[in-house]
């Protein structure tokens, strides 16, 4: 076994590039169908996860000698020796002895120069995940063989401490780079679908488009599969875009200000009353549709805005009675949900006094609902309040159909 320069094989910072060049084929590489239906943020997750590079950690501790045998070593070089001819090899009897180091990490990052470095890098072989330095002497010292060992390992590590500062700031870019050109692409696929649709023209469906996706290997585990996405081709969809979300949000907050200080007219309300003075604040803020007003309600305690007979705005009033009672309001509303990126709300009116343990209780009910993904963080300042938690659900039976939910909690006055 002989050993090679670490270290120098190309320029880290064209490896990297290299990979994002890497992850755009890929992303190119899917079936619009595909890219148009999948979740966006679960498959950027997946990206993210798949090309996040880990630089390597050694565990000298669990260092061991691999292997150790005679070979002939090569002495030309060394000036005690009485050599005439210096220009050929000039071999004697000698022990090679080969010290394996485990380490954790990404293996290939040993291969590439950092942008500091030196001209004279250390030398060894990778093989899986060790690394392996290999010693050749004629004489048995002990002592110099563990420095030398020592001073390999320290300029090893030395390296991979100026890796790590060129693969942090390629992580540290990645999700954004991810979440780029994933959208770019997804926009474009939707800008295409829109001329078609446009053009008025009958469109024939191929027969040979695959129906199944695959997840191609990948070297190291990653943290998130590759999500699946429904097989149906992908239809526009009606949605409410979230600037207007926030911005009905923020009128309901406004709202929740104006029962405060009106504690008198709002104490004694049911939960259908209190749902219709949101109902009128919302309509006189909002133009109504031609066919009736923009904001609806379809039972006793919820509040709509509906296109093409189906919802993409939902909230529901409730009193807080407990657990079990809220998570039976989540179970309606996503009963109610039908579009792709449904806009939700529960508007939850707390009329004990412990409010601080009744929102621990509304988080946990949250985040333990067989539907819930993740959570959301809202753009407005207003709406970062401790009474408003938003999270991400997907529509049961279906885990690309997305919805935000915003639950708004608010003290009412008894």
């Amino acid at each position: 076994m002989k050993p090679s320069l670490l270290f120098s094989q190309g320029e880290l910072t064209e490896f990297l590039e290299q990979r994002k060049s890497s992850l755009k084929k890929e992303v190119e590489s899917y079936d619009a169908n595909y890219i148009l239906n999948v979740s966006e943020e679960d498959f950027c997750q997946y990206l993210t996860s798949k090309y996040i590079l880990l630089t390597p950690l050694i565990y000298k501790d669990k260092s061991y000698i691999y292997e150790h045998k005679e070979v002939d070593v090569d002495v030309s070089n060394d000036p005690m020796r009485v050599i005439f001819d210096r220009s050929r090899p000039f071999y004697v009897k000698g022990i090679q002895i080969v010290i394996a180091v485990p380490f954790e990490g990404d293996p290939e990052l040993f291969y590439y120069r950092p942008s500091t470095f030196t001209l004279n890098p250390p030398t060894g072989k990778i093989v899986g995940q060790e690394v392996h330095l290999i010693y050749e002497m004629t004489k048995h010292d002990e002592e110099k063989l563990k420095k030398n060992f020592n001073y390999d390992l320290s300029e090893i590590e030395k390296y991979l401490g100026w890796v790590k500062q060129n693969v942090e700031s390629f992580n540290n870019s990645l999700n954004t780079y991810v979440k780029q050109i994933v959208h770019e692409r997804k926009n474009k696929l939707l800008n295409d679908l829109n001329l078609v649709n446009s053009l008025g023209i009958p469109i024939k469906r191929r027969t040979d488009i695959p129906m199944t996706y695959t997840v191609p290997f990948i070297r190291k585990k990653p943290k998130f599969e590759l999500p699946q996405a429904p097989k149906e081709p992908f239809k526009p969809e009606p949605v409410l875009s979230i600037e207007e979300y926030e911005n009905i949000l923020e009128m309901i907050y406004n709202m929740s200000l104006v029962m405060e200080r009106s504690p008198r007219t709002f104490s004694r309300l049911n939960e259908e009353e209190i749902r219709d003075h949101f109902l009128m604040v919302l309509n006189a803020n909002y133009e109504g549709q031609a066919i009736g007003e923009t904001f609806n309600y379809g039972g006793k305690t919820d509040i709509l805005i509906r296109v093409n007979n189906k919802n993409v705005f939902i909230a529901e009033c409730k009193f807080w009675r407990g657990e079990k009672k809220f998570i039976e309001t989540i179970n309606q509303l996503l009963g109610y949900t039908s579009w792709r990126d449904t806009k939700t709300a529960i508007l939850l009116f707390n009329k004990n006094k412990d409010l601080t343990s009744v929102l621990e209780k509304i988080k946990k009910s949250v985040k333990s609902h067989p539907c819930y993904k993740r959570e959301y963080s809202l753009k407005s300042d207003k709406l970062k309040k401790e009474t408003i938690f938003s999270c991400i659900f997907h529509q049961p039976g279906d885990k690309n159909r997305e919805l935000i939910l915003t639950v708004m909690c608010f003290d009412v006055p008894t």
